[in-house]
């Protein structure tokens, strides 16, 4: 155990997720109380036991479906009676789907904006308060689909919803200025998850994203938690309102 998050009360959400879980065991490493919740019950709890068996404090609300304002106000509660306090809040979680402009449905737009965009306001807006009291620190998770497109996905509303996340994130620095609040986002490139493994199983695909990274590599999940991390931790006090792209140097060509 380190001491980067010592004494802090992390809420990560999606911790049943790859990056999730990653985030939950390294803020727990660092010395954070980590609070997680997921959508998937089984996978949220094998990432609470795993925190423990290192000798980590989480606890974790699941089901958790953070669409619904009263989740993430129950959520929030969960905290506050868990842990009496709220310092740093990882907006991790979402729900992506891909189409094309002429094929995406009202509801399909619908359904993506909710499961991108639309809970990080609605979770953010109820831990802003308990975000003042402590000065606390919010990192949200964008991609790097909301800064370049990709010619073989269908990305529309994702594009959309994560170039939403980085314009909310800077709102939230300037509105959070007075009450020493930091905001920042992170705008992954292409990480190797659970979620992209079966779009990495098409060779093409696979092999026109890894020729277009500098680095020669897909991602790792400890690498956007490791950035995370940074945000969260005091080595970051001068740092707001920007968005930083973990993306192995994709976007350079």
């Amino acid at each position: 155990m380190s001491s980067r998050l010592s004494g802090k009360v992390c809420i990560i959400t999606g911790t049943g997720g790859s990056i999730g879980r990653e985030a939950a065991l390294t803020f727990a490493r660092e010395g954070a109380s980590v609070v997680g919740c997921d959508a998937n019950v089984d996978a949220a709890e094998e990432t609470s036991e795993m925190v423990r068996c290192e000798g980590g404090t989480m606890a974790s609300l699941h089901p958790c479906h953070l669409g619904d304002p009263g989740h993430c106000r129950a959520l929030i509660d969960f905290a506050m009676r868990t842990f009496s306090r709220i310092d740093v809040l990882f907006n991790n979680a979402s729900t992506t789907h891909f189409n094309w402009l002429e094929d995406i449905s009202d509801e399909e737009w619908t359904r993506n904006r909710r499961g991108e965009l639309d809970l990080v306001f609605y979770l953010t807006r109820a831990a802003w308060p308990h975000l003042k009291a402590s000065r606390g620190v919010i990192v949200n998770t964008a991609s790097l689909a909301a800064l370049m497109s990709f010619r073989n996905l269908g990305s529309l509303a994702h594009t959309t919803a994560t170039a939403g996340i980085i314009a909310m994130t800077r709102q939230l620095a300037m509105e959070g200025r007075d009450h020493g609040i930091r905001a920042n986002s992170i705008s992954p490139g292409m990480i190797e998850t659970d979620e992209t493994r079966n779009h990495l199983q098409d060779p093409g695909s696979a092999d026109s994203i890894v020729g277009k990274t500098l680095l020669g590599r897909l991602g790792r999940p400890e690498e956007v938690a490791n950035v995370a991390l940074f945000l969260a931790s005091g080595e970051s006090s001068y740092v707001t309102g920007v968005d930083i792209v973990v993306d192995g140097g994709m976007r350079v060509w």
